[in-house]
């Protein structure tokens, strides 16, 4: 509708351009930019809005990610320092099952050679290894039951990323400049470029005061910076972050799956090679998409953050000529 009043009125113009003619002229192309001008200023804070909402959803999403990624990196020194304990009182076991044998021998050939004045020093280091053993089982069961808490943390604080990766991915994918509001901008630029004809014409025939005139540049000035506006910055940004966040919510929901599948007690009650070397892949995995989810998120943040700058400098120049209408 904007585009088709332009024409319009440059078909009028050039019917009615004559000496004296251009000052009834000119209110008409005021008209006319303020017409094809007006509104912008909304949609461009609209649009600066979702962008502000989406680098706030991508920067929890890279802080949930941080968060997995850490408590990953914290759950495998904590399976690491478990297995270590596990092999000491494996050998403990084994020393006490060494020691509970020999009681039982009938042979005293299999007998260690222990002289009767040193069971009591024996029977007292038993005892102290079988404190320390009661202390690493204790020990034990507290690691097992913090790597399970930090195994449910990482896959709860992946899934946090999911989601708002997700979320952020959505949004920046509509956050663009679209196709009315570039013909609106366009209409606007055309408008504004017919009032600098016309204002140029007025003043040279003087058939309107000078307040007149300098209001007419001033439209001129501030609604004509939208020729130097290079939109197509704020589409690159958006495609930039959807793209990231997609990426980030796609690994975030892959981590989910995973982080959750290493922390089940089918895999963790596994005790064989196999099912503890499924349990350190699935970990090792969970970790590294914990990673990847993060460095997409943080670049999303940094698309979204640009494109906010993008969109301020569109919507101070709306801003500025809806300004200079009034």
């Amino acid at each position: 509708m904007k585009r088709t009043s332009v024409v319009t009125l440059f078909i009028a113009l050039f019917l009615t351009q004559s000496y004296g003619a251009w000052a009834g002229v000119l209110d008409d192309s005021l008209k006319l930019v303020r017409n094809a001008c007006g509104g912008i200023s909304n949609k461009m804070q609209n649009l600066k809005t979702k962008a502000g909402i989406n680098t706030a959803l991508t920067a929890v999403g890279t802080a949930t990610g941080a968060v997995a990624l850490g408590t990953g990196i914290a759950k495998a020194k904590t399976d690491k320092t478990y297995e270590e304990l596990l092999a000491e009182i494996a050998d403990d076991l084994a020393y006490f099952d060494k020691m509970a044998a020999t009681q039982k021998a009938e042979d005293i050939d299999v007998i260690p050679e222990i002289h009767p004045e040193d069971i009591a020093d024996v029977l007292a280091e038993m005892s102290v290894q079988a404190t320390e053993l009661e202390q690493k089982q204790a020990e034990l069961e507290r690691l097992e039951k913090k790597s399970k808490t930090l195994g449910n943390v990482r896959t709860g604080t992946m899934a946090g990323t999911a989601v708002t990766d997700t979320a952020g991915a959505i949004i920046a994918a509509t956050n663009r400049v679209n196709t009315d509001l570039m013909d609106d901008i366009n209409a606007c630029i055309e408008s504004v470029r017919n009032l600098s004809r016309v204002a140029i014409q007025v003043e040279m025939d003087g058939s309107a005061d000078k307040q007149e005139i300098a209001k007419a540049r001033n439209i001129v000035e501030n609604c004509g910076a939208w020729e130097g506006v290079d939109l197509s910055k704020i589409n690159k940004r958006a495609t930039g972050a959807a793209i990231s966040a997609g990426v980030g919510g796609a690994t975030a929901m892959a981590g989910t799956v995973t982080s959750a599948l290493a922390n089940s007690n089918s895999v963790r009650e596994n005790d064989t090679d196999e099912g503890k070397q499924k349990e350190k892949n699935l970990n090792l995995a969970s970790n590294i998409l914990a990673g990847g989810a993060t460095a997409a998120s943080v670049t999303a943040t940094v698309f979204n953050a640009t494109q906010i700058a993008a969109i301020k400098k569109a919507a101070s120049v709306a801003d500025n000529c809806e300004g200079a209408l009034q």
